[in-house]
């Protein structure tokens, strides 16, 4: 039986000081995301499957379920989570970046068997990483 408690998505926003054309490469391109996240062979093609190499946690399947260029872009990640890229052109030539982790459910285990509750925690973290110094420093470095 499913259980019925969703936790809250993980969601990061943070402004780039680049035109949202730059920003959508590095969303939208196996370099630009292995750039400032991990490698992978990611292909913007809709219903595309695709592997990320997520080091000692071994090959995470994925598969694009969004693309809406340059402002949207998102996917399955392994056999529960979903990852939505997003960008909004700014007035001043910037561009806001919001990373949306979906799929988080508290009667749920990872496939390593560990509980979402623990490990969205941990994730957070490390997205907060990724989002407010990893990525703004690639694209603007």
């Amino acid at each position: 039986m499913e259980s019925q408690e969703t936790l809250p998505e993980i969601r990061k926003t943070v402004v780039i000081d680049a035109p949202i054309e730059k920003v959508w490469k590095a969303i939208s391109t196996s370099d630009g995301i292995a750039g400032w996240w991990m490698p992978n062979s990611f292909e913007p093609v809709l219903g595309k499957e695709f592997v990320l190499h997520a080091g000692q946690y071994g090959d995470s399947p994925c598969k694009v379920t969004e693309l809406d260029p340059p402002n949207r872009v998102g996917f399955d990640w392994g056999k529960d989570w979903h990852l939505s890229f997003e960008l909004k052109q700014l007035e001043d030539g910037k561009t806001e970046f919001t990373l949306i982790h979906s799929g988080w459910d508290a009667g749920k285990v990872t496939e390593f068997g560990q509980p979402h509750t623990a490990i969205r925690g941990v994730m957070d973290g490390g997205w907060e990483k990724i989002v407010k110094e990893k990525f703004p420093a690639y694209i603007e470095g």
